[in-house]
């Protein structure tokens, strides 16, 4: 474990796990090779995904003519012919969220297993396959936060919907409908039409990972996560750690996934991430990401706010109430 950077443990109650995590280098063991390859080649396609959402400009234009102009049939096709492409990529996304699923699956069975006695053993002695959970948690907030500013994805995926439905009444041949069925249409459409589909996806294949493996104690899925927020945080907020980080990206990166596992952690754990039960230490949580430039974290900060499940319970903590507020 020669990456690995011990110090002294610190002194809460709670001890909170205390090794450098390494984000930027992590390379697998033969243990962890099979499990390694079968996500780099799902992580490999991630960056084009996000690269593709952000040029992302929608038919907007089009589509305002075609509904001004009901009887311009030149207009209807203009339009037509600009959303059947684009919702071409809005299938590929959706379909690309199927594959992170599968990848958090086989991820989750490795960094739960019984292999190791505690999860804080798993994060250390797996650290490439820590990583890439980490790369899914970074690249589910992107693209959500991608996602919310752009409302062209479901304007455009509507129109396509309503002018798919008006050429089968008609029975006009509509090319393009086999692009997207009808059964993968109402799906796709349930995928946008949450604020945070991306999200949405991991926090209910984390809930289905947990049920199907019901010989597996839920805390090895959910200390799993606590243990992940714990290491970014103490990462983040200790000089020796940060220091280590050779590139400032790494900082966002590690506050994405803190606040990725919080979320997780919050939608799997009975009474979730705020309760006074709860293994994550939120007040430091949140401190650490006040501590930032306020630019470059409020957008993590409305996703504590906004896309937690019991932020607003009444058992939550006053005070963290209010440090969100």
């Amino acid at each position: 474990m020669g990456n690995l950077l011990k110090v002294l443990t610190c002194t809460d109650l709670e001890q909170e796990p205390n090794f450098f995590l390494d984000f930027e280098n992590a390379q697998p063991t033969e243990a962890e090779r099979e499990i390694w390859e079968e996500v780099d080649v799902v992580l490999k396609d991630a960056k084009a995904i996000l690269d593709e959402l952000q040029a992302y400009k929608g038919a907007g234009p089009d589509i305002r003519e075609a509904i001004q102009n009901p009887n311009d049939e030149a207009l209807q096709e203009k339009a037509w012919a600009a959303v059947v492409p684009l919702v071409g990529k809005l299938k590929k996304f959706y379909e690309f969220s199927q594959r992170l699923e599968a990848a958090l699956h086989s991820l989750l069975g490795a960094l739960t297993s019984e292999t190791y006695s505690d999860p804080t053993q798993h994060l250390e002695r797996e650290q490439a396959l820590a990583r890439q959970f980490a790369e899914i948690l970074h690249f589910t907030l992107r693209f959500d936060e991608l996602k919310m500013t752009n409302p062209a994805i479901q304007n455009d995926f509507s129109y396509y919907r309503r002018t798919l439905s008006r050429m089968r009444i008609n029975n006009v041949p509509a090319e393009g409908e086999n692009e997207v069925n009808n059964e993968l249409a109402n799906r796709i459409s349930l995928f946008y039409a949450d604020a945070t589909p991306m999200l949405k996806t991991l926090s209910d294949g984390t809930t289905k990972f947990v049920s199907e493996n019901k010989n597996l104690p839920i805390e090895n899925t959910t200390d799993c996560l606590s243990t992940m927020a714990s290491v970014c945080k103490v990462m983040l907020e200790t000089p020796e750690y940060r220091s280590r980080f050779t590139s400032e990206d790494t900082v966002s990166f590690c506050l994405r996934v803190m606040v990725g596992v919080i979320i997780l952690y919050d939608y799997v754990h009975p009474v979730g991430a705020f309760a006074k039960s709860s293994k994550i230490d939120m007040k430091g949580c949140i401190k650490v990401l006040k501590d930032q430039p306020p630019n470059s974290v409020e957008g993590l900060l409305n996703a504590l706010r906004y896309t937690t499940k019991h932020l607003n319970d009444e058992s939550t903590n006053k005070t963290i109430k209010s440090m969100l507020q």
